[in-house]
């Protein structure tokens, strides 16, 4: 008897997740959202593991499901940190239903995706008797937005233990993630010449100034038609007006669709050069999410995805995506990954985020049937 996704079901546990904030950096907030999430796989019969954080990060949960059967399962992976600060809900995105749209702070990104994920999954393990085919592994992540630096040890080596991955990441209308390009992040610092900005302004040489030239000629190289873009993100510099600031900081994100871009986009940062005299740069290179490219076992699970999707009478298109997340770690290791596979809305990463409550339906039945194809 095939799995039916309750869909007001679903948003009430959308709700629960996304009222509990969990801003990445904020790493008792994260681990509450973690106490939640592993309470609701520890309902389903799972085995909790939980791993401290590292780097000033979140835990990671690891829950754990033994099959009837040996061998490589499943692995699902979602994180449940949001780049949305605590005191959203109260101010700017408040939890709210107007029609088909569900607003919240990471009701898309990923909370709603990783909630249908584990609705689909506990009733597909009630039907089954409390215990599937194939073992299933959910690792739910602290600190994706940020390029999980201090979880990747633990993707990967879940990752190597498995047959499938699936990440119920936001999706597009009735597309899933067969790719991603890579992502690069690499911390930019000028260091100028001080003095007073009023009475000795000549005599100084502002890291600011330098900056601004900087970012200038750092996003001026991104080329959109080619899938290479250079964004910068945060900048940090200056302690008083009145000082001319000798030190500024800039965070550049890299997103690169082949090898070849990858290699030209850390050339361009590693050789890039002061831009007046008396100034200098040093660049440090942060977390990089690996190019995924889609094998024969990922396209072989889309296929089943399509054909699942088809019988139930919703489309299903694949892409290789300019955003990155943890399915990049896997596919780079040639696990057949499908990403992109939970609810789609609009407004991520800003304060407009909703999830499609229409979305539920279609992305809930792909997932019970993926989930019953590798695992049951």
């Amino acid at each position: 008897m095939p799995v039916t996704t309750d869909v007001e079901a679903v948003v009430a546990d959308i709700i629960r997740w996304a009222a509990i904030e969990s801003p990445t950096y904020d790493a008792a907030a994260v681990n509450r959202m973690l106490d939640e999430g592993a309470a609701d796989l520890k309902a389903m019969g799972f085995r909790i593991e939980r791993q401290a954080g590292t780097m000033g990060f979140g835990d990671v949960v690891i829950g754990r499901l033994d099959g009837q059967e040996p061998g490589p399962g499943l692995l699902i992976l979602a994180h449940v940190d949001t780049v949305h600060a605590i005191g959203t809900l109260a101010g700017p995105l408040p939890i709210r239903r107007d029609g088909d749209k569900l607003y919240g702070p990471g009701v898309t990104d990923m909370k709603g995706g990783t909630v249908l994920a584990l609705h689909v999954l506990g009733k597909l393990i009630a039907a089954k008797g409390g215990k599937l085919k194939r073992s299933v592994t959910v690792v739910l992540i602290p600190d994706e937005e940020v390029g999980s630096p201090s979880s990747r040890a633990a993707i990967e080596a879940e990752a190597r233990k498995a047959a499938h991955v699936l990440v119920p990441e936001p999706g597009r209308d009735h597309v899933c993630v067969s790719g991603r390009h890579a992502v690069l992040r690499y911390n930019i610092h000028v260091h100028g010449k001080p003095s007073h900005a009023g009475a000795a302004i000549g005599r100084g040489i502002s890291a600011i100034r330098a900056m601004a030239r900087i970012i200038e000629t750092v996003e001026d190289w991104s080329d959109y038609e080619r899938g290479q873009t250079f964004a910068v993100g945060r900048v940090n510099a200056g302690t008083w007006v009145n000082v001319v600031p000798v030190i500024c900081s800039a965070e550049v994100l890299c997103v690169a669709a082949t090898p070849d871009d990858v290699n030209d986009i850390d050339v361009r940062l590693r050789t890039l050069r002061a831009p007046f005299p008396g100034t200098s740069v040093t660049i440090e290179a942060g977390p990089v999410r690996p190019l995924f490219v889609a094998n024969a076992g990922t396209m072989a699970m889309y296929a089943k995805a399509k054909a699942i999707a088809e019988r139930h009478g919703f489309p299903l298109d694949h892409m290789q995506s300019g955003g990155g997340s943890d399915g990049n770690f896997t596919g780079a290791l040639g696990v057949p990954t499908l990403d992109g596979l939970g609810v789609w809305g609009g407004g991520i990463h800003t304060k407009e985020e909703f999830c499609d409550i229409r979305s539920i339906t279609p992305r809930g039945t792909i997932l019970a049937g993926l989930i019953e194809e590798f695992a049951c």
